[in-house]
């Protein structure tokens, strides 16, 4: 596979990775074989980034839409994104409670099929 596509797999920032993993081709043995025994600059990377935006977005509780919303488009480094997490910026809660909001009701959503799915069968 490319290496971009194996580097959305592993939840990295392509630019981010060393050259040889960015210019090769990495086969699905090599992308098991990275996430069940990942290198050193795998686990820097995952653990310090800068991480992409889905990842940003995930640690940061919001949509990738919602970064965008707050002018995030750049890629973060784990200590951007505590400092974030720390200044609490009206956009970051704003788009934290919609996503919130979004999460409640897909809950709401799914018990709703769920028991028209029960009264259905019955």
């Amino acid at each position: 596979m490319k290496p971009a596509t194996a580097a959305k797999k592993l939840g990295v920032y392509l630019p981010a990775t060393p050259a040889s993993f960015q210019e090769g081709v990495v086969s699905r043995a090599e992308l098991n074989e990275l996430q069940a025994d990942p290198p050193e600059w795998l686990r820097e990377l995952r653990q310090n980034g800068p991480h992409p935006r889905p990842v940003v977005a995930a640690k940061l509780g919001v949509s990738i839409a919602g970064l965008a919303r707050g002018g995030v488009t750049e890629p973060l480094t784990t200590e951007q994104i505590e400092a974030l997490k720390q200044e609490r910026p009206e956009w970051l809660e704003k788009e934290r409670a919609t996503q919130a909001e979004v999460r409640k009701e897909a809950v709401r959503i799914k018990k709703r099929n769920a028991e028209r799915t029960d009264r259905a069968g019955s």
